[in-house]
């Protein structure tokens, strides 16, 4: 039997949220007092201080500077909180951005935070719950499967038997997110001077992320997007090959989410995962597909694939849970990003997709027609040739800064969470079926195929 892995207990951002079967109007952090404020720069500088002392008393010049250095920077985002381990758990699901050795690092912030003390969850659920947990379940373990810094998870049983985990929120956590959100929109205005910073548009990624925090602090609107993931798949070849844990709304409040218990393997642990007898390809090809038909069909898609949230259960299915982060493609953008996609990967009608991405907002200095085309050419045009193995997502990033800076590219919000996610499929490729050329696999070209021939007008 596989080992068990928990729900992960902390979430991201989202582009939106929904609550409870209708779009939830976009909540925000509490204002921070600039006296709070000040306070927090001060802390924060502290602790980064404190890091930098403790690696020149503890560096020996035998050491090799690369690691120790990851492990005081991990160190350091651990001691500052909340939302610093979630830029942490970022690194740690970007080895095609940042180095192989920080990614490594900040991989155990992704669920080895430590736990709140358990009277105080027993106090969060009685509040929510409006009985102690004692009560509410035939049985709960007080010591949490995963601890992280918005939440920790719990296992249960329920009074009809069934095996449930229930996430908790930490009480007092939306005072400490704003404080540290009010730092990093100063700093997202200090990156937007740079090209590459008006490319991610970073001021708009902050705010999405000052949103999506908001909206995490109420477990309602993670419940319902879990339904709404599920029911966008519902009557395509997909929905038998994608499993989502089912949420027990009875038992689920603003701090308190219940769900179906899932026994799966974490999709990074390939060597269990082929001891298992699954297909690597088929797994990365339905997550691939999944991602796709999700965004571009049903318009809600996950937002935070790192491998905590992406599970292969015993019968070869993929698992997704952890739905904090979900993005939403309105009827028009799911239109254009359809014939971007066709233009550069089918068609490769490269003057069309530079179309698409200025109809999108994506492009503040068009400039020639047939030059930007040639750019992008030769920027797209690689990537249908090569396997995943042989790729350098490193000179990716070189070219793609390249071309923010001739172009002034300033890419809407959606597309940089897609492209975070895409990060995150490439990386289970190169695990899992590094030798799969995905643009050329056929399920996925009749996928794309058929796709595109949505937007085709017939006579």
């Amino acid at each position: 039997m596989p080992e068990p892995v928990p729900t992960s207990a902390d979430t991201d951002t989202s582009a939106i949220e929904v609550a409870h079967g209708t779009l939830a109007e976009p909540s925000r952090l509490p204002h921070v007092s600039p006296v709070a404020e000040v306070r927090r720069v001060g802390a924060t500088a502290f602790q980064i201080a404190r890091g930098v002392t403790e690696f020149a008393v503890g560096y020996r010049p035998s050491q090799s500077v690369a690691p120790r250095a990851a492990r005081e920077v991990r160190d350091v985002f651990e001691r500052l909180g909340p939302t610093y381990v979630k830029l942490g758990q970022l690194i740690a699901s970007s080895p095609g951005v940042f180095t192989p050795t920080l990614s490594r690092e900040f991989e155990t912030l992704l669920d080895r935070v430590a736990p709140a003390a358990p009277e105080v969850i027993d106090a969060v659920l009685t509040a929510a719950l409006g009985a102690s947990p004692s009560t509410v379940f035939a049985d709960f373990d007080p010591a949490p499967i995963a601890s992280a810094s918005i939440a920790q998870v719990h296992t249960a049983t329920l009074h009809t038997g069934e095996r449930v985990v229930v996430k908790v929120q930490r009480p007092g956590i939306t005072t400490r997110l704003a404080a540290d959100v009010a730092i990093l929109e100063r700093v997202a205005q200090l990156v937007e001077l740079s090209p590459y910073g008006r490319m991610l548009s970073a001021s708009d990624v902050v705010d999405d992320f000052a949103t999506g925090l908001a909206a995490e602090v109420d477990f309602r609107n993670e419940a319902q997007a879990m339904d709404d993931f599920v029911a966008g798949l519902a009557g395509t070849p997909l929905a038998d090959r994608v499993r989502v844990p089912k949420v027990h709304h009875e038992f689920t409040t603003r701090e308190v989410l219940t769900m179906e218990y899932v026994d799966a393997l974490r999709i990074d642990d390939a060597r269990a995962i082929r001891a298992a007898g699954h297909d690597g390809t088929d797994i990365v090809r339905t997550l691939l597909l999944s991602f796709l038909e999700s965004a571009f069909h049903g318009g809600t898609f996950h937002g935070d694939l790192h491998a905590g949230n992406v599970l292969v259960d015993e019968k070869g299915r993929l698992v997704l849970i952890d739905f904090g982060i979900v993005g939403r493609f309105d009827p028009r953008t799911r239109r254009i990003m359809r014939r971007l996609v066709g233009d550069l990967f089918l068609r490769n009608d490269y003057e069309a997709a530079g179309r698409a991405l200025f109809t999108l907002g994506a492009v503040r200095k068009p400039g020639g027609t047939r030059e930007g085309a040639k750019d992008m050419r030769r920027f797209t045009a690689p990537l249908a040739g090569k396997d995943l193995g042989g790729m350098s997502y490193t000179a990716l990033g070189s070219q793609l800064a390249a071309l923010a800076k001739a172009y002034d590219l300033k890419l809407p919000r959606e597309l940089v969470l897609v492209g975070k996610q895409l990060l995150y499929v490439e990386k289970y490729m190169k695990l899992l079926a590094p030798q799969w050329r995905a643009l050329t696999d056929k399920e996925l070209f009749m996928f794309m195929k058929n796709m595109l021939n949505e937007d085709t007008p017939t006579r």
